[in-house]
């Protein structure tokens, strides 16, 4: 064998040398490309809207690995259906490329009901989006501040800020509606319980405002602002959407004698 070798011209060695290294590397390149099937392309399928379920089982029987990425919540979708997935659909990959999706929770989550009570409409509306909440129906009540929010209703009662409520419900905002154009007589409320006052002035279209030293729905009111009667003795005029103020106490009060009203001149 040795004698074979060296028996040979130096330049078929080299010759030989050269061919045995161009058929190594033909081989590795050709046992690379099968190892790692990369000549092997397939297309992504659409499986965004589907179950979770039917996803995965259309993207394995297609060679693909499938992971659960996140799972967020979409009122508008599906339970547990498919968001989204990367890569997308129609993209051309090598096999066993993993597929991750994001799916739609099965459970609205809770959230806390934001404070929109004071805002003004447009303000409401944009804290409510992001807060994933919906606007089911806006109402209006006569009051001084015009489209702004005087209350926040849920499932048709008033809702405090902090109550934890499912994303995606629906809200109702009370509106006011700005003040009415006729005027009337303040109503007399002095010697009313509170619960009676506000009962009365709601139905006028008046709206509570300050209550001292706090609301208290067993108290009377003692006095009013603005009055029933002008320090002259005539009857206080009022618009609708406008605010009473309202101070309490324990005992009924002795309602003040009318005072008389000055007689006009030429009588």
């Amino acid at each position: 064998m040795f004698k074979f070798l060296t028996g040979k011209p130096l330049w078929i060695h080299i010759l030989t040398g050269i061919v045995l290294v161009f058929l190594l590397i033909v081989v590795f390149l050709q046992s690379l490309r099968w190892i790692t099937r990369h000549d092997k392309t397939l297309t992504i399928p659409a499986v965004t809207g589907k179950s979770y379920a039917d996803a995965r089982k259309i993207l394995e029987g297609k060679g693909f690995e499938v992971e659960l990425q996140d799972s967020i919540y979409n009122d508008t979708a599906k339970p547990l259906s498919v968001l989204r997935q990367f890569p997308e659909a129609e993209a051309v990959v090598k096999v066993n490329r993993t597929v991750y999706l994001t799916v739609n929770k099965a459970i609205a989550p809770l959230i806390e009901m934001p404070n929109l009570e004071g805002l003004s409409y447009r303000s409401a509306e944009i804290a409510m989006t992001q807060y994933g909440l919906k606007l089911e129906d806006t109402v209006y009540r006569t009051d001084f501040a015009k489209n702004s929010v005087l209350e926040q209703q849920y499932d048709g009662e008033r809702i405090k800020a902090g109550t934890k409520i499912p994303q995606g419900s629906l809200i109702t905002l009370v509106l006011g509606s700005g003040l009415g154009h006729e005027d009337f007589s303040v109503p007399d409320l002095v010697g009313l319980t509170y619960n009676d006052a506000k009962v009365l002035l709601e139905s006028n279209g008046l709206n509570v405002g300050a209550v001292m030293p706090a609301v208290d729905p067993n108290q009377y009111v003692g006095r009013q602002s603005p009055e029933h009667f002008t320090p002259d003795g005539r009857v206080n005029r009022i618009r609708q959407g406008q605010l009473v103020d309202l101070w309490l106490q324990p005992e009924k009060p002795v309602k003040p004698t009318v005072p008389e009203v000055p007689p006009t001149q030429g009588q």
